[in-house]
């Protein structure tokens, strides 16, 4: 094999370069054109060492496939696209890292969107990603804007939405029950003798179900909605510090706040050390996420655990199966999640 681009291509007299095709890399790899192809779309049912020349001479050409040329088997773009509305949220990045891994294990690659929490953002990149003619596509949540739906239901494309839970999902779904969550926390904390809530809220669709979930069973036990204080996306330590002094300075009295997530919770025991107070003596916090600092915190923060990258792994495999053509047991998986009790709660 030649040892560099020059080897490959010599020197012309024109000036305009010419694409790297197919047949170069065959040449260069020293197989014919159609193992080169097989390698290229269906890695899978072609030797690990031819698989392994094939790639070697494609970095070496700086060569590109183009995976929906008809001369390739399998018709199929080899791409899977993602939308998660960030990747500051560490919780979304696991997920993205489990499902990118999963994908490339087989061949696949991952085109990673943001819908920054916006519905209609999603209806742009969802029309913009079909048109790419994707082998799947993730996303995160069940409500989606009516034109996404529908783009979504007529494109015959898998679909996997993902972190939610519901009887109807679009194609595939894997995810948890946010109100179960809510349920789940408040239950606890009863348990432990909490009754004076107080909320510090992520304004998000998911979390004002956990709230759902939460309130409900405070509901059952003759106890009111509790003071919230509702922050925008994304949520950060800072925001948490300012929704426990909303809270405090409203002269209200308070035994638990619980948060919509661990950065929050992580603010509101910063704001709570600052102010004097105890953790839990004077004041248990919950957060949710189970994020890895939660473990680490002075007090560590009692959280609520999510299997965040095997929700990636799962969601690919689903995808995976239904392209091959193979059946699924179930096209809803509940992941299911975690109390964590630790020494804020």
């Amino acid at each position: 094999m030649p040892s560099s681009a020059a080897d490959v291509f010599p020197p012309s007299s024109s000036d305009a370069p010419r694409s790297v095709t197919l047949k170069d890399v065959a040449r260069v790899a020293g197989l014919s054109p159609i193992t080169v192809s097989r390698a290229l779309s269906t890695p899978d049912i072609v030797r690990p060492q031819t698989v392994a020349r094939v790639r070697a001479a494609v970095e070496l050409t700086g060569y590109i496939p183009n995976l929906l040329a008809g001369g390739l088997a399998s018709k199929r773009s080899r791409l899977v696209a993602a939308i998660v509305p960030q990747l500051s949220n560490a919780m979304f990045a696991e997920t993205v890292q489990g499902l990118g891994d999963q994908l490339a294990a087989h061949g696949y690659q991952l085109l990673l969107s943001l819908s920054e929490y916006s519905p209609q953002r999603e209806s742009e990149l969802v029309a913009a990603i079909l048109s790419r003619k994707p082998d799947g596509i993730v996303l995160t949540g069940i409500n989606h804007a009516p034109e996404t739906r529908k783009r979504l239901l007529s494109a015959s494309v898998p679909v996997v939405e993902t972190w939610d839970l519901t009887p109807t999902p679009v194609d595939m779904l894997v995810g948890f029950s946010h109100f179960r969550i809510g349920e789940t926390i408040a239950r606890y904390l009863l348990g432990k003798g909490y009754r004076r809530f107080g909320l510090v809220w992520a304004d998000d669709e998911r979390a004002a179900v956990r709230r759902q979930g939460f309130e409900s069973v405070l509901a059952e036990q003759g106890l009111a909605s509790p003071p919230a204080c509702e922050e925008p996306l994304p949520t950060t330590l800072e925001l948490g510090r300012r929704g426990l002094a909303t809270l405090l300075d409203s002269g209200q009295a308070f035994d638990a706040i619980v948060c919509s997530s661990d950065a929050l919770a992580q603010g509101v025991l910063t704001e709570a050390r600052v102010r004097g107070l105890s953790v839990p003596g004077d004041l248990a916090v919950m957060g949710f996420g189970d994020l890895d600092f939660a473990a680490h915190t002075v007090p560590s923060i009692s959280s609520v655990h999510i299997d965040k990258r095997a929700i990636g792994r799962q969601a690919a495999d689903a995808l995976l199966a239904r392209i091959a053509g193979r059946p699924l047991a179930t096209p809803i998986i509940d992941v299911g999640f975690t109390l964590v009790a630790r020494e804020s709660a």
